[in-house]
Formats: structure tokens, C-alpha cells, sequence
């Protein structure tokens, strides 16, 4: 994922592409900044693959945020900014499920854990983010776990 990542900056930088280089570069410093936090003298290579992928969802989910608080304030330039810096960071996710991928996936993990109530949506969750993490929103899977574990 890193190779990716710093070819992209490198043909950004050559195409003169100064939005998607911007994007790039603050990417590539979240993960330079999580390597720092968690380097020590048993892990020189930084963090993995899969630590990246959280700090891609978290990015995607701050703009997010920030995307509701600029329409609410009238700020449409600065919303459509961070649309165009998810559309860049969404290039390096793994591919997202599709929605009836994901009503498979909730119900198969509920049938094989046996969840019948409410009390087992926190369980259930933890096991599709471990299955599935950067491959689905997870704020859209909280409300459809509780609608099969009600029903």
C-alpha cells in the first residue's frame, strides 16, 4: 500500500496535480505519524497494511463530519473540497461491499454466532469489523444489525 501511495504522489507531482498531491501527502502523513507512535525497537517497519486501512476510514470519516458542518453553514466549495479528498483516499481501500453483500454478511454472522437479541449487536459488530474492516461503512451497519436482531 505504501508503494501505491508514493507512486501516486510521484505521478500527482509530475501531472502537476496540486488537489490530488495535497490529498496524497496528508495521507501519507497520518501514516508516518502512526509509525512514529508505534515505533520501537521490535517494530522499525511501521505500522501494517491493516493499521492503514483504519487511518484511511477514520480520514473518511472526518471529512464526513466536516462535509455535514459546511452544508449546515452554507460553505458548498469547502464541502465539495472534501468530497474530492475522500474520492482520492477511497482509492486505496480495499473494494466496498455492496449493500446486499452486506445484509448477507450480517445475517450469516448472526446465524453463526446465534445472536437473538440486542445484548449480542456488539458482538456481532466486533466480528463483521474484523472480517470486513475498510470494506464497509460501518455507521450504516450499526442500524440494519439492529433491525435483523429485532425482528
Amino acid at each position: 500500500m505504501r508503494t501505491k501511495l508514493d507512486l501516486e504522489i510521484k505521478s500527482a507531482m509530475k501531472s502537476q496535480n496540486k488537489d490530488r498531491l495535497s490529498t496524497l501527502r496528508l495521507i501519507n502523513a497520518a501514516i508516518k505519524d502512526r509509525d512514529i507512535s508505534v515505533r520501537s525497537e521490535e517494530n522499525s517497519q511501521g505500522v501494517s497494511d491493516e493499521t492503514i486501512v483504519d487511518i484511511l476510514t477514520q480520514m473518511i470519516k472526518q471529512r464526513n463530519d466536516s462535509i455535514t458542518h459546511y452544508e449546515e453553514a452554507g460553505r458548498l466549495e469547502l464541502s465539495e473540497r472534501e468530497n474530492n479528498e475522500i474520492f482520492v483516499i477511497r482509492e486505496f481501500l480495499p473494494k466496498q461491499l455492496s449493500d446486499d453483500e452486506i445484509s448477507t454478511a450480517i445475517e450469516r454472522v448472526i446465524a453463526e454466532e446465534k445472536a437473538t437479541s440486542i445484548r449480542d449487536m456488539g458482538k456481532v459488530i466486533g466480528l463483521l469489523k474484523r472480517e470486513y474492516n475498510g470494506k464497509v461503512d460501518f455507521s450504516k451497519i450499526g442500524p440494519l444489525v439492529k433491525k435483523l436482531l429485532l425482528n
